[in-house]
């Protein structure tokens, strides 16, 4: 990250995806740790964010045509619309300089449910939260960390084969990859923390801001 704001407890932090110069998309959260290794952040059912309207149509498709999604990607051209998160709680932990982010999704009764693991680009500070890039690729992990498994490998090599990601970019990812599987095995980094929510009465939703799509 370069040098920029830090975020208290409790304040509003926007996630955004961007490519070539352009939000993809942009959520906002709550901060629950902003250090200089990690940045934590927490969403709840009802909130609402901005994404490409293709990602929407796919998510609500059952996740088919991603193909279409990702080509939508590739070429720049892309429109953003409303898209209200739904059914979990997620607590979200962005490693500085790393490229990757380890997300748990909780049930409505605070129950675990799983860890996910995305491949991103390393996350840049900006006034309203970080900005990054997905790359695809995901790791699913039960949320004992007792088992894992690779999620989207064929469209990660179908972002590679549409210059979404470049020979120096996979290397960084491969190296991600090994990391992420020995901090799994040895509960460290983000799955040494045993998380629990507060209670929706404690955290509102946040509100994403009317500038979260300018860009320096």
């Amino acid at each position: 990250m370069t040098a920029g704001k830090r975020f208290d407890e409790g304040a509003t932090a926007v996630r955004r995806h961007v490519w070539n110069g352009k939000v993809w998309s942009a959520t906002p959260y709550r901060v629950l740790q902003d250090t200089d290794e990690y940045f934590v952040v927490a969403g709840w059912p009802g909130l609402r964010g901005l994404a490409s309207t293709t990602w929407i149509t796919s998510v609500l498709n059952g996740g088919g045509d991603r193909d279409r999604t990702i080509a939508r990607l590739a070429s720049g051209r892309w429109e953003l619309g409303w898209w209200t998160w739904r059914d979990t709680i997620t607590r979200s932990w962005y490693g500085i300089g790393k490229h990757f982010t380890v997300r748990q999704f909780f049930d409505a009764e605070l129950r675990p449910l799983t860890w996910y693991v995305d491949f991103d680009l390393p996350k840049t500070r900006t006034r309203l939260g970080i900005d990054t890039f997905d790359l695809l690729l995901d790791l699913i992990v039960e949320p004992d960390l007792s088992r894992h498994h690779w999620k989207d490998e064929d469209e990660y090599r179908h972002g590679r084969r549409l210059g979404l990601i470049d020979e120096r970019v996979h290397r960084h990812v491969s190296a991600a990859r090994e990391e992420v599987v020995a901090l799994i095995e040895t509960r460290q980094g983000p799955f040494a923390s045993d998380w629990s929510p507060p209670a929706h009465t404690l955290w509102q939703p946040p509100t994403l801001p009317g500038d979260a799509l300018e860009l320096p």
